[in-house]
């Protein structure tokens, strides 16, 4: 396991126009995580599926907000959109992860997008 997997979360905030996510961790790392990025990469088998190839591209979420954060037990948090998508349960580990690795599933949605047609606006 890599050391700061190892780490907890001893913020998370949710900006004043609800479009961000802050978590800062106790090893000292900190990521801004936009409400789109969540809501379209959602853990949720909505999103994911069952499999890799049962996963849906989400377009149309770039105005989408954080309406609730919610504990899950001692290791995640369960985050409700104003779309009423509520049914992902964010890891700590995801969102280490998707704060590590922002720019690469940032660039990754947006190819997708564009492979099927789809709009961030629409």
């Amino acid at each position: 396991m890599v050391e700061h997997e190892k780490a907890w979360p001893e913020e998370l905030r949710v900006s004043a126009d609800r479009k961000t996510l802050s978590v800062r961790f106790t090893d000292g790392r900190a990521y801004g995580l936009e409400a789109e990025l969540l809501r379209v990469r959602s853990p949720s088998a909505e999103v994911q599926g069952h499999s890799p190839e049962q996963r849906v591209t989400v377009g149309g979420k770039s105005e989408v907000t954080i309406t609730k954060v919610l504990p899950v037990g001692n290791y995640a948090v369960r985050l409700t959109f104003d779309d009423g998508h509520d049914t992902g349960i964010f890891t700590w580990k995801f969102l280490s992860e998707t704060g590590a690795d922002k720019d690469a599933r940032w660039a990754e949605y947006i190819a997708e997008l564009a492979d099927k047609g789809l709009s961030r606006t629409s």
